[in-house]
């Protein structure tokens, strides 16, 4: 099992309010608020997985902010990193479904705390006793929080493994041009890469596993993790990576419900397992499908792992037991 403080997630949280019914806004009924955030929803599910990482995020002093902050202190999340700013609103992310379950956002973010972070909160002395950074492009997307997650991956790269989700969201960012400069610079601090054929496109990568490895590995990361929604993963590794060579696993079969956050949930199950010393790319694989397909299971990208007993029903080799 991962040592309590060694994995550090920095990120943004906001509120997801999730539609009644599926479809679109005149469908939907009325919305209901959810905890959310790209970041957020990684330290949240580490946390109920049983593995809880130190979490640097910004948070308003607003109601939607009281209300996110309750639920991470009803979390084994340490508090040390959750910075207040009484200047700021929480961002409101408007989710609509189609028929699928597959989903779409509005942002509604001026001011947001998500917007706000400021390089040089998370000091050296936390980074020194820390062993795994995660990173998300919801941060990249805007100052200062773009320069204060730059600061964070560069500092920590060379000591610990330092991760990057993109998370393209195209109402963030000023152009498809600004997001690929911004993500593709950031690579040369990142060791591992997980991303979507959605987050790669825009950034100037190709979809196919072979291509987008080679492309992404030459710019710096030594491990890529694909995610394919129910089509399951692929992980890739060269020589410097824990788990090298080209993997892929078909995920699992469930009745999905929402998919908001099941990428972010896989993640945690990836790191996760990485973190506990596993070193096979399937049981890896395996067991971080196994957390994405919960998510879906539930509205909210959360709501639906409140444990190990959900991940047991698909993959019961939990290595940090």
């Amino acid at each position: 099992m991962a040592e309590d403080g060694t994995i550090l997630v920095a990120g943004d949280t906001l509120v997801d309010l999730l539609p009644d019914e599926p479809g679109p806004p005149g469908e939907a009924g009325g919305y209901t608020p959810n905890f959310g955030g790209s970041g957020a929803n990684v330290a949240l599910a580490l946390d109920r997985l049983g593995v809880p990482p130190t979490f640097w995020t910004r948070l308003a002093d607003d109601d939607f902010g009281t209300f996110l902050r309750g639920h991470l202190y009803d979390s084994a999340i340490p508090p040390t990193h959750l910075v207040t700013d009484p200047d700021a609103r929480t961002t409101l992310a408007v989710v609509s479904h189609d028929a699928d379950g597959e989903r779409s956002f509005n942002f509604y973010r001026g001011d947001g705390a998500d917007t706000r972070m400021q390089a040089g909160e998370v000091p050296d002395a936390t980074l020194a006793e820390t062993d795994w950074v995660h990173t998300t492009g919801v941060t990249l997307s805007v100052e200062s929080s773009r320069t204060a997650t730059l600061d964070l991956q560069e500092r920590a790269s060379g000591t610990a493994t330092v991760s990057l989700d993109p998370n393209w969201r195209p109402e963030m960012w000023h152009s498809r041009q600004e997001y690929a400069a911004v993500v593709r610079g950031a690579l040369g601090n990142v060791d591992v890469l997980k991303a979507s054929a959605e987050d790669l496109g825009p950034a100037g990568f190709d979809d196919d596993p072979a291509a987008v490895a080679e492309a992404v590995t030459a710019l710096g990361p030594h491990t890529v993790v694909l995610t394919r929604g129910s089509d399951g993963a692929v992980c890739y590794g060269t020589e410097e990576s824990p788990v090298s060579g080209l993997v892929e696993h078909p995920g699992y079969d469930v009745d999905t419900v929402d998919a908001t956050g099941a990428g972010d949930v896989f993640l945690a199950g990836f790191i996760a397992s990485l973190t506990s010393g596993v070193r096979d790319p399937e049981r890896l694989l395996g067991l971080a499908n196994a957390a994405g397909a919960v998510a879906t299971t539930r509205p909210g990208a959360v709501s639906a792992l409140t444990g190990l007993d959900e991940i047991r029903e698909f993959h019961d080799d939990i290595p940090w037991e």
